[in-house]
């Protein structure tokens, strides 16, 4: 890894009237690095990654990405500096096939406005790489295939290709496995274990499976404040952590 951070968030602060969401959070993302932020419903992981990604803003802290501070950049001008996020609710347009949903995430990487044209579908440089994309993940063959039409884990991964298609250098992934069956959920740990070794992920999971299969290492959140930091294995020895989260089926 190199030795400046990819991304280095520092002392986040989010509060929302008298709850504290995220209390001066400290996480660091090496280039390279799958890093794993797991705790309990309520804990504020999905906050802490919305402000990374520029959904909301913080009020307190710096969020470093490239080495440079993109706390108070819009959403969009950090997707084009390489933040991609998947999100814990899958969001496609259902209406449109597997290529065209991928298309449109071409589309906004490169700055288009994010609208689907009947010719975009025949044009080389919008299509190869949604096509790319769509094969990395494993729906090469389901590109024509309407969003509808594909099971949730499916849909799992064709969010994942939109994220691929933004050309990320880091993927912030909220809960990647949600809603997914045991199946779904062994198939797409395979595609990101595949994906690590070319992209760096702040992976925001339940399944601890996954975790222990994919984290580089490992954040804790518990009320707003990362508890604990280190490998998996470290993780679910610490006491604190166990008691905070783990619980019994971690012993």
């Amino acid at each position: 890894m190199a030795d400046l951070p990819l991304l280095s968030v520092k002392r986040l602060l989010k509060r929302f009237g008298g709850l504290i969401a995220t209390d001066h959070v400290d996480i660091d993302v090496g280039a390279g690095e799958t890093h794993a932020l797991i705790g309990p419903n309520g804990a504020g992981k999905t906050t802490f990654i919305a402000q990374i990604q520029g959904e909301l803003s913080p009020d307190a802290g710096a969020i470093i990405f490239s080495g440079r501070d993109i706390a108070r950049e819009a959403a969009w001008r950090r997707a084009q500096q390489g933040l991609a996020r998947s999100f814990q609710i899958t969001s496609v347009f259902l209406q449109f096939t597997a290529l065209t949903n991928v298309i449109l995430a071409v589309q906004a990487q490169a700055g288009h406005s994010f609208r689907i044209r009947r010719a975009a579908v025949d044009e080389p440089a919008l299509v190869e790489p949604a096509q790319a994309a769509l094969a990395a993940i494993g729906l090469g063959d389901r590109a024509h295939v309407r969003a509808v039409a594909l099971s949730h884990g499916e849909q799992r991964q064709l969010e994942l290709a939109m994220a691929l298609a933004m050309r990320p250098k880091l993927l912030l992934l909220d809960e990647p496995m949600a809603g997914m069956g045991r199946q779904d959920t062994a198939r797409m740990t395979e595609i990101l274990r595949k994906l690590k070794t070319q992209y760096s992920m702040l992976l925001v999971e339940h399944d601890m499976s996954a975790v222990e299969a994919l984290a580089d290492r490992v954040s804790v959140l518990v009320a707003g404040r990362v508890v604990a930091t280190g490998s998996f294995a470290q993780i679910r020895a610490d006491a604190h952590v166990r008691a905070a989260y783990l619980g019994e089926k971690h012993r």
